[in-house]
């Protein structure tokens, strides 16, 4: 009768837990909004393999490859869907996906990216509220649209790419 009894004492909590104001109504108003995921990328070590690995074994779309020399990168779009995949691989020796293979020999998740509504009005308001943006301005990223990067350590360790959407 211990166990019944804790469980009915619990149960008022529970329904005014859930009969508490919808969570959207929790978060202050911002002017821009963040949008859907827009891509994962994932740092690789041979870029051939890895197309091969999403293209022929899993039979997922894959683009061509794409030589980006303003970021140090080449990247392929891998089609999900809902979301890509975008595969990463230096392109020159100063690539930051160079230096992140160096630390992780076999590749890895690098970064998410999250379309947003207002580039411009995010970046203000990110560095008010003390998150670092790794450029002054916002660079062309692979969709050829203006983008982003914020600094992993004030976003609990991932690296977030914004895109203009």
């Amino acid at each position: 009768s211990g166990l019944l009894s804790r469980l009915q004492l619990s149960a008022p909590t529970i329904r005014t837990l859930s009969s508490s104001k919808p969570f959207s109504q929790n978060i202050p108003s911002c002017l821009w909004k963040l949008g859907r995921l827009n891509h994962v990328a994932i740092a690789v070590p041979d870029l051939e393999k890895a197309q091969s690995l999403y293209k022929d074994v899993l039979g997922a779309q894959v683009s061509e490859t794409v030589a980006l020399p303003e970021h140090g990168v080449y990247t392929v779009f891998v089609e999900l869907g809902n979301t890509k995949l975008e595969l990463l691989h230096p392109l020159g020796e100063k690539s930051p996906i160079a230096s992140f293979l160096q630390k992780n020999k076999t590749g890895g998740m690098h970064h998410i990216c999250i379309e947003v509504d207002d580039i411009k009005a995010a970046m203000t308001e990110l560095k008010k509220k003390k998150i670092r943006i790794l450029s002054e301005e916002p660079k062309i990223g692979a969709h050829g649209k203006p983008v982003i990067f914020l600094h992993p350590k004030d976003c609990h360790g991932v690296l977030v790419e914004l895109e203009q959407a």
